[in-house]
């Protein structure tokens, strides 16, 4: 930690500013992603989309390819199969946003019951 060391009027000795803490996209997010109830039977790993089909993000910490933990719980809609992952677009606003999402990351609409 940095403190200023510039007298200012009515603070005292220091200004008593520090450094911003960095905020990652992991940040304070641990028990969201916990290890609890995260393993995947194979039929999961298997499972396969096809375009136009509804998805929700449903977001599983041990594997690779996961996307920003906003997007946790999203619906949307698969676009096109890119190697072994879907591109699936979203809703964020106004604006609709493509995310590259590997098939782990994802559920099938109708579950979500």
């Amino acid at each position: 930690m940095v403190r200023c060391h510039v007298l200012q009027p009515g603070l005292g000795q220091n200004c008593g500013v520090f450094m911003k803490r960095s905020k990652g996209k992991m940040s304070k997010r641990t028990r969201l992603l916990g290890k609890s109830g995260r393993k995947l039977t194979p039929s999961q790993r298997l499972r396969r989309y096809s375009p136009g089909q509804l998805v929700v993000l449903s977001l599983q910490s041990r594997y690779e390819g996961m996307p920003h933990p906003r997007y946790r719980g999203r619906v949307g809609i698969v676009r096109e199969v890119r190697g072994t992952a879907y591109v699936v677009e979203i809703k964020d606003g106004n604006m609709v946003k493509p995310l590259v999402v590997p098939g782990v990351h994802l559920e099938p609409k109708d579950r979500q019951a």
